[in-house]
């Protein structure tokens, strides 16, 4: 045979398997797309179905109901007859609806010849034995009449008054239990269409089924072989999508580090081989100092970019058995086998260190990222995963605080300030329950006339055993854990509860002012319970302040906090920015539309006469908020010499030591009403002196 006619043959052959196929697809579809719609179909007419019977039932319970409130209106006291008449005749208006929406529903025809076949629902509403058309509204005009004469007999309503006889007031009891022996057959009767209905529906589509089947069988038999490379193909494709699914789900996609699932899953057999070798393993977690400042001034491409670069440089530093992994933002950690003696763990942190500290250029800009460390060893400081990384996290942190760019192994100390601080998240926990937490008060004032101008809340903790804590100890621990949206509301709860009783007794204090965090305003009813607070007092919003920091300004367009701001500034309470000029772009949101004060950070205020460049600060923002009509609030003032200098600035309001310490309730109310205005007494002269 030659080679043309077997190219044809071979090329009809293609032609006819194609055909076959789409052919064999469109029956497919067209037995689908018939199996759907008898679907769609019968779950409409069971919907249908349901909605009659629900109507039915509803009709049932409502003839009821009329009999039981016509015979329970004759036979009740004349006080109680109004009531009983208006349920009544709402019941009688709801069951005339009713057989409305039914007649409606089934489209039944009084004129259709249906009603002569015994098996439809027009034979139950309009032939006999059931003629439930006449009952139905024989039952309803019977409630009409009986309840037309009750008010008229108790004068109620306007419509003229009842003009039948007293024989035709009564309710037919008979008519009623004709009317619910009609719908009683009616829902029989429409449970068995709906059967009858859904079973020749079923029918149709098992025999779609099988067909559908039987096409699919063919499809199997006679264009299985042509498909069997598309399948294979196919199926190639699909293991490479799972192999690169399992990659993604244990590592990082941005930097392609190991990821915290894949860290947790292998952290424990990785201890297990350094016990089976008797080996120590170091554990490192590295932490960016700069990481959020870049994001915020250099964008989050930047950021991005010095994530993957430091990656790529953890990598280089450490060898093929160590691991390395990204917890999420800029954390990492580094898991170092066989990690020797101490001085070994040191110098290889210190390189590590020093390598990922090296200068970032990018996009012409050089970027100084900085990293902090911090080590734990397996199996002196902790024998299982989590322990090491909690241990590690806090040697990262005593890093941190003793500047950055630095490492710190975990000691017994900082074991000790473990230890210290999962005692105090528990004492936390206590306080909260018992709302032991206290309110202090330090008053504001106007340098000018010694008015007070306003009046901050501050809370504080009398511990039971070990005395006051300080708000810069426990607080910290207190966000971490997740703590602060419950202390915050007991703090503004007892300060607005506090402020209230003042203003009731005509005490004058400004302002109240209360610490809120970013935590607790992202708390989705925190609007709702600062309003509930407010009214439950009796304290009006415009006698309170809400101080907030820029970081939550800065956040606040991803979180919804921004609209949360306006609406409750919309309801009359004030918002100060707190600790003004040491966050970022700080200008862009100095807004009199959002802001209603500002207050001066301490640190600019603290040797202000002393100073020349704070004193230039200080002056700067205060010419900057009078040229907004925002006011403002130095806070710090400790020294007669600093209160001198913001007089001479032009900044009046102040708060510090050299007014008030912070003070409890009462300490307070003696301050504020010691300083309240005296009023002018008038004396009554004895004898002949005029």
């Amino acid at each position: 045979m030659s080679q043309q006619p077997v190219q044809t043959v071979s090329g009809k052959l293609i032609l006819l398997i194609k055909a076959g196929y789409w052919l064999a697809l469109l029956i497919i579809a067209a037995m689908v797309a018939a199996s759907f719609v008898l679907l769609q179909q019968t779950m409409a007419t069971q919907q249908h179905n349901n909605t009659l019977l629900d109507i039915v039932g509803t009709q049932k319970t409502l003839s009821q109901r009329i009999v039981f409130l016509a015979n329970a209106t004759g036979a009740a006291s004349r006080d109680k007859q109004p009531a009983l008449v208006s349920a009544l005749k709402q019941a009688t208006a709801e069951f005339e609806t009713n057989y409305d929406l039914l007649l409606k529903q089934t489209g039944a025809d009084p004129q259709s010849p249906a009603k002569l076949d015994a098996k439809s629902i027009q034979s139950v509403l309009f032939a006999k034995p059931f003629h439930l058309d006449y009952f139905s509204v024989g039952l309803i005009a019977n409630g009409d009449r009986l309840v037309s004469a009750l008010e008229s007999q108790l004068n109620l309503g306007d419509n003229g008054g009842y003009k039948g006889g007293a024989e035709r007031v009564n309710l037919d009891a008979s008519v009623a239990n004709a009317t619910l022996s009609g719908y009683a057959a009616l829902g029989q009767r429409i449970s068995a269409d709906a059967d009858e209905r859904s079973e020749k529906l079923l029918s149709l589509h098992r025999t779609l089924f099988y067909a559908t089947l039987g096409v699919i069988l063919l499809v199997a038999l006679f264009i299985f072989r042509p498909m069997s490379n598309a399948i294979l193909r196919k199926t190639r494709e699909l293991v490479d999508a799972r192999n690169s699914m399992a990659f993604i789900a244990v590592h990082d996609g941005l930097t392609g580090l190991h990821n915290r699932t894949f860290l947790t899953d292998h952290f424990e057999t990785l201890i297990k081989g350094a016990h089976r070798r008797r080996e120590r393993l170091a554990v490192v977690q590295l932490d960016l100092d700069r990481f959020k400042q870049i994001n915020d001034t250099l964008g989050h491409a930047a950021g991005d970019y010095v994530l993957v670069v430091t990656a790529q440089r953890m990598r280089d530093s450490c060898r093929a058995s160590d691991l390395c992994a990204r917890l999420g933002g800029d954390e990492f950690v580094m898991i170092l086998n066989g990690a020797g003696s101490t001085e070994d763990i040191n110098m290889l942190a210190r390189r590590i260190l020093v390598h990922i500290n090296e200068p970032i250029v990018f996009q012409g800009t050089t970027i100084l990222p900085g990293a902090s460390g911090g080590i734990a060893v397996y199996p002196i400081d902790a024998d299982n995963a989590q322990d090491l990384l909690v241990h590690a996290d806090l040697a990262l942190y005593s890093a941190k605080k003793m500047g950055g760019g630095n490492f710190s192994f975990f000691s017994e100390e900082l074991r000790r300030e473990l230890d210290y601080r999962k005692q105090l998240e528990h004492d936390i926990k206590v306080a909260i329950s018992e709302k032991a937490f206290q309110v202090y008060f330090q008053p504001q004032v106007s340098l000018t006339d010694g008015t007070i101008s306003g009046i901050e809340a501050l809370v504080r903790w009398n511990h039971p055993e070990r005395g006051m804590i300080s708000p810069g100890e426990f607080i910290p621990v207190a966000e971490k854990c997740g703590f602060m949206p419950e202390i915050g509301r007991i703090v503004i709860s007892k300060a607005i509860n506090e402020a209230a009783e003042w203003n009731r007794a005509g005490i004058a204090f400004g302002r109240l002012a209360v610490n809120v965090s970013g935590t607790e305003l992202r708390e989705h009813d925190f609007d709702a319970f600062l309003f509930d607070t407010l009214e439950k007092a009796g304290l009006p919003p415009q006698k309170l302040s809400l101080e907030i920091v820029e970081s939550v300004i800065l956040d606040d367009e991803k979180t919804g906090i921004a609209a949360k701001l306006r609406h409750i500034r919309a309801a009359g309470v004030h918002l100060e920015l707190d600790d003004f000029g040491t966050g970022y772009a700080s200008l862009s949101h100095v807004n009199p539309n959002e802001i209603d004060r500002l207050k001066i950070d301490r640190r600019f205020v603290q040797n202000i006469h002393e100073n020349g460049d704070n004193s230039k600060i200080v002056r700067a923002i205060t010419e900057l908020a009078r040229g907004l009509g925002i006011s403002i609030v130095a806070e710090g003032a400790e020294t007669e010499a600093e209160l001198d200098s913001l007089m001479a600035i032009g900044c009046d309001q102040v708060q510090g030591y050299s007014i008030a310490f912070p003070m409890p309730h009462d300490k307070a109310l003696e301050w504020l009403t010691a300083r309240m205005p005296k009023k002018a007494r008038l004396t009554v002269l004895q004898g002949s002196l005029a």
